[in-house]
């Protein structure tokens, strides 16, 4: 059952942000902000200046207007433009208010996006998020600074935006529409229930024009029903319509049609040229996001 959308939303920042702190330095060379940066390139290469040519270097990098008035033989070099642009499209419905043990799913997002958007603040890119229900309610735009990750925080923490249905092919066009030229990163974090629309065209469209990564926040519920319970009742977090099931005659049934949905939410972001990730919110996200850095970094090996 839901707990009440009023409710506080229960994430301590102080000893998050200690942990964060903790968690970057020690993953800053490899596993965590190393892949990130590798990974996720930004806009391209900018000139830097020139140098002597000398054997190792590709022979049609020589710029022979340069090397004629510096009458010697010179090479342009290029510095990486980072400013990539992360975008946190967030899932604030009904069904992220959902818990069978002490933590929402909403609750462990915050703490997946503000882990990585101090990290992603620390190498140098810019973040932001959209909230989205029905409507996209909130939004920062991408930017840097110590200062954009407490706005983040902020909004993340108010418990008045959550709550409504859930359009994500509205918030998918939004995005289209809002991140503007340069490199981008989406992140959409969901629990992806309730999908209606033709969200896949957009995610299509998304995917070509940005990289994306869907971060999937379930419960363990969500997989599987308790088979030491006699009969409960459930209840749609959208239609609000309720039924009485026994968990026992059920289950098999339950969950191989979740594991059905999963792979199939899968393969369908993996054909709109997007990444995809399963979360378990009685799991860290930590091992699960460095599994993802290392998979993904195997592709460009």
């Amino acid at each position: 059952m839901a707990k009440n959308i009023k409710k506080r939303v229960e994430v301590n920042v102080s000893p998050l942000l200690r942990k964060l702190e903790a968690i970057t330095l020690d993953l800053i060379d490899t596993p965590l902000l190393g892949s990130y940066r590798s990974i996720f390139k930004g806009v391209g290469l900018e000139f830097d200046s020139y140098k002597s040519y000398n054997s190792s270097d590709d022979a049609g990098s020589i710029d022979w207007k340069a090397s004629s008035r510096a009458r010697q033989l010179l090479v342009k070099t290029y510095v990486e433009e980072r400013e990539l642009n992360v975008l946190f499209l967030v899932d604030i419905s009904n069904s992220m208010l959902f818990s069978s043990i002490k933590k929402l799913k909403n609750e462990y997002a915050i703490e997946l996006i503000a882990s990585l958007s101090y990290a992603i603040l620390e190498s140098g890119d810019n973040v932001g998020i959209a909230l989205f229900n029905d409507d996209v309610i909130k939004q920062i735009y991408p930017t840097k600074g110590r200062t954009q990750f407490y706005a983040i925080i902020k909004e993340l923490l108010d418990p008045n935006i959550y709550g409504g249905g859930i359009d994500l092919e509205k918030a998918i066009d939004f995005v289209l529409g809002y991140l503007k030229g340069g490199s981008g990163l989406v992140i959409i974090v969901s629990d992806f229930f309730g999908l209606r629309g033709d969200w896949v065209k957009k995610l299509r469209y998304l995917g070509a024009k940005f990289e994306v990564v869907g971060m999937m926040v379930r419960d363990p519920r969500d997989r599987t029903l308790p088979d030491d319970v006699g009969e409960v009742m459930i209840q749609d977090p959208y239609s609000k319509k309720s039924m009485l099931i026994d968990p026992k005659i059920l289950k098999k049934k339950y969950e191989d049609y979740v594991k059905k949905q999963e792979k199939e939410l899968k393969e369908t972001f993996m054909k709109c040229r997007a990444d995809f990730i399963s979360l378990s919110t009685d799991e860290s996200f930590i091992k699960y996001l460095l599994a993802f850095f290392r998979r993904r970094k195997a592709k460009w090996i």
